[in-house]
């Protein structure tokens, strides 16, 4: 499934911090934030699902390399409401993922593919961004 918004040469080094404004729409099924070398190759996928892929109120964190997906990971922790503006930061740590949710709730995922910067990032699904920022 193609991304809506794609951003790419970001050169994003470990250390740094994506700050991620958006609305999610009414009807919401779920949506994506794709982090990595290109279309086909990411060291995070993030994706919230409200009621998405035999999934309701799951965030779904999973590796991608050349088009293979692997290393999911599951959290139940679910602050995203349909029909409502979020924040999601993401940190890129070199070894993992630091996310911080809406709510303030924060978990790590692994750089299984030890990228050691991230060019390419993509938004898929139901999120409309408002901003984008770097720290």
């Amino acid at each position: 499934m193609p991304m809506k918004t794609v951003f790419q040469k970001l050169n994003l080094q470990p250390g740094e911090h994506m700050k991620i404004l958006g609305d999610i729409p009414p009807d919401a099924k779920h949506f994506r934030f794709c982090l990595g070398k290109d279309e086909i190759n990411f060291a995070l996928h993030f994706n919230p699902r409200f009621n998405a892929y035999g999934d309701t109120k799951l965030i779904i964190c999973t590796s991608r390399e050349d088009a293979i997906c692997f290393k999911s990971q599951k959290e139940t922790h679910f602050p995203f409401v349909p029909g409502s503006r979020v924040e999601v930061g993401i940190i890129f740590e070199g070894s993992h993922f630091t996310m911080r949710l809406p709510d303030g709730f924060q978990f790590t995922y692994p750089n299984y593919l030890n990228f050691n910067k991230i060019d390419f990032f993509g938004i898929g699904g139901d999120f409309n961004l408002k901003m984008l920022d770097f720290e």
